[in-house]
């Protein structure tokens, strides 16, 4: 895939000069129930929200290991910053798979960001050419930050039987609840969504089962020339990374603490000495390392069909469940072995590692990423039965 590379480098580098600011900014969102505006605005002007906007319209696109890249490296200086920079970028991409008149619309300002809730828990109705779009959706993180809202709904088909639908709707549409309240994830203001009789065009509304098998239509730029990626592989692509950076961030907070620290009601007057800490600390690095290799093998898998214009098979789709949901235990694997290695003054509040604890172990309760679900749906294609999911 072509790309400008210094133009990806150096969002890269201006992630990494912010990570201070946005570390900083981790318990102030946590009480506000979302993140400072501040550290949306820095990452517009680095340029994170172009990332994924076809160059067509002024963005980057660039590859989705660029991507997975800087979303680690905000994930790793806060988890909630991370987490959400993690939804606008990746569901940025999914407008490209619209008509072109939607893409017009979304990609306007060479820059998008867009919240997304992919349970249909919302009623389409055709109406004058168009639709219109009721309902309520959980879970919507950055919903105070986005643009716009990629939801989906069922449509009645032509036998009357609801096949489910997404649609692109902008926030100012849209209504935003007061209602999350958590004890983990608490800076993504991940909240719930509403819509009451939103008319939604033709052109914004496209099979949710096309979007998920990346065959819609009625687009001049198809993305063949390497920005054609699986949906499924691509999310799981760009969700672990937000995990492998929360766990990165959290290695680096322990070694920060540890200088000074002994163990108490032990002869440790230094903890680095001591071989069950170093065994810890090498364990998680390795678990972190781990993950991170196993990444970059679907990393490359993915890019590799999308430059050739071809999509994964059933069962590379299934591995990339598999893998990445793997990767994702791993890293909270290392992040709960430096939480238990921490000492009692840990739970803190004023210790970011308990936050980033926290995060990950709320964070790794997604449904689309959890553990025992992927190696199912993974195991299964290695069995040789049917995945028994359309979200491959």
């Amino acid at each position: 895939m072509t790309t400008n590379e210094g133009a990806t480098a150096a969002v890269f580098d201006k992630v990494a000069d912010l990570a201070g600011r946005f570390r900083e900014s981790g318990a102030p969102a946590e009480e506000r129930r979302w993140i400072p505006e501040e550290n949306i605005d820095l990452l517009e002007k680095a340029g994170v929200f172009r990332l994924n906007v076809p160059a067509r319209f002024g963005g980057l696109e660039a590859p989705v290991a660029d991507q997975v890249r800087i979303i680690s490296e905000i994930s790793r200086a806060d988890t909630a910053t991370g987490w959400v920079a993690m939804i606008y970028v990746s569901s940025s991409w999914v407008p490209s798979l619209f008509p072109d008149e939607a893409q017009k619309e979304v990609y306007a300002d060479g820059s998008a960001r867009v919240s997304t809730g992919f349970t249909p828990t919302g009623t389409l109705t055709a109406e004058d050419g168009g639709y219109s779009l009721s309902g309520s959706w959980k879970w919507i993180s950055g919903a105070r930050g986005a643009g716009w809202g990629l939801l989906a709904a069922l449509l009645n088909g032509p036998d009357g039987t609801p096949v489910p639908h997404a649609a692109l709707v902008p926030f100012s549409e849209l209504t935003i609840a007061d209602d999350w309240h958590t004890s983990a994830a608490a800076g993504t203001g991940s909240s719930t969504v509403g819509a009451t009789d939103v008319k939604v065009p033709a052109h914004r509304v496209v099979s949710l089962l096309d979007v998920l098998a990346g065959t819609t239509g009625d687009r001049a730029d198809t993305g063949a020339a390497g920005r054609n990626y699986a949906f499924i592989p691509f999310f799981m692509a760009q969700g672990s990374a937000a995990y492998l950076g929360i766990a990165r961030g959290a290695y680096e907070l322990f070694l920060e603490r540890l200088p000074g620290r002994g163990i108490t009601y032990t002869s440790w007057t230094d903890q680095s000495q001591s071989p069950l800490t170093q065994i810890q600390v090498a364990t998680a690095a390795n678990r972190i390392a781990a993950a991170e290799a196993l990444q970059e093998t679907w990393l490359r898998r993915l890019q590799r069909h999308a430059d050739a214009g071809t999509l994964p098979s059933v069962a590379e789709r299934a591995e990339a469940r598999g893998q990445a949901a793997f990767a994702i235990q791993l890293a909270k694997e290392a992040v709960d072995g430096l939480f238990e290695a921490a000492g009692a003054s840990v739970i803190m509040r004023d210790v970011p590692l308990q936050r980033f604890h926290r995060d990950m172990r709320g964070l790794a309760l997604h449904a689309l990423f959890a553990f025992n679900t992927n190696q199912e749906v993974h195991g299964r294609s290695l069995l040789g039965l049917e995945p028994d999911t359309p979200f491959l």
